[in-house]
C-alpha cells in the first residue's frame, strides 16, 4: 500500500449523501461495475486478481441499480444485493457500494466521469469481464469510458477469443498493453487497456439464478 494520506469526498451540493471509500491522489483503485445479482465467489476472484497483478491499493465494487442492457424482473433490491456483496467480499481492500444510486446516474460513463472529477488525482481502472468486452459496443459512449481511465479485461468462459475479435476490441487493438505490463496499466495514460487470462471460473449470477428459480 502507498502512504498518501487518506481523505475523503470533497462536499458538493446536491451530493451530501454521497460517501466515497477511502481515496487519495496516487492511489490505485479499481471500479468494478455489476449488478450483483447476487454476488458470487467468481466476483471476488476477479477484485483478488486485479488488486494482486495490476498492483491496485483497493477495489470498489459498484452495485447499480439496474443496467440499462439488461431486463429488471429477477433484479433483487439494491440494498438486498449490497448487503449481501458485503458479506462475500470480506476482504479490507474491497470496498461495496451504491455509489451509482447515489450519485442519480444511469449509465457508466456518466458514474466514471463523476468520480473522477470528485476524486482528482486518483488512478482509476475499470474493471470487467470479457463477456462484457464482446458488447461493450453496445454501451452509451463506450468510446468515452476507453477515454476517461485504463481498462482491465478479464478472462471469462467462452468470451476470450468472441471479445478481442469484437467491434470494441479491434477498435481498441492498438491501445492493448501485454498481460506483463500488468503493473504498469493504472499510470498508463487512456486508452490503455489489457487482457488478464487465468481466471475463468463457470461461475455467472444468470447460472445462479436460473439454478435458484428451478429447485
Amino acid at each position: 500500500m502507498r502512504a498518501a494520506p487518506l481523505i475523503g469526498p470533497r462536499p458538493r451540493r446536491g451530493d451530501a449523501r454521497l460517501v466515497l471509500p477511502p481515496h487519495a491522489p496516487g492511489l490505485r483503485i479499481g471500479l468494478f461495475g455489476g449488478s450483483f445479482n447476487p454476488p458470487h465467489e467468481a466476483h471476488r476472484m476477479v477484485a483478488l486478481t486485479a488488486l494482486k497483478r495490476l498492483g491496485l491499493d483497493a477495489v470498489w465494487w459498484l452495485v447499480t441499480p439496474g443496467n440499462p442492457l439488461k431486463a429488471h424482473g429477477g433484479l433483487a433490491p439494491l440494498a438486498e444485493r449490497i448487503a449481501a456483496a458485503q458479506r462475500l467480499a470480506a476482504h479490507p481492500a474491497i470496498h461495496v457500494t451504491d455509489i451509482e444510486a447515489r450519485l442519480g446516474t444511469r449509465y457508466t460513463y456518466d458514474t466514471l466521469a463523476a468520480l473522477t472529477e470528485r476524486c482528482r488525482g486518483v488512478r482509476f481502472v475499470w474493471i470487467m469481464g470479457a463477456d462484457n468486452l464482446a458488447q461493450f459496443h453496445r454501451w452509451q459512449n463506450w468510446r468515452g469510458i476507453a477515454r476517461l481511465m485504463p481498462m482491465a479485461i478479464v478472462d471469462r468462459p467462452g468470451a476470450s477469443l468472441r471479445a478481442v475479435a469484437g467491434v470494441a476490441g479491434t477498435t481498441l487493438a492498438r491501445y492493448r498493453l501485454s498481460e506483463s505490463d500488468g503493473l504498469l496499466l493504472a499510470t498508463a495514460p487512456p486508452p490503455a487497456w489489457i487482457f488478464l487470462h487465468g481466471l475463468k471460473s463457470p461461475l455467472s449470477s444468470t447460472a445462479i439464478r436460473a439454478g435458484s428459480a428451478a429447485r
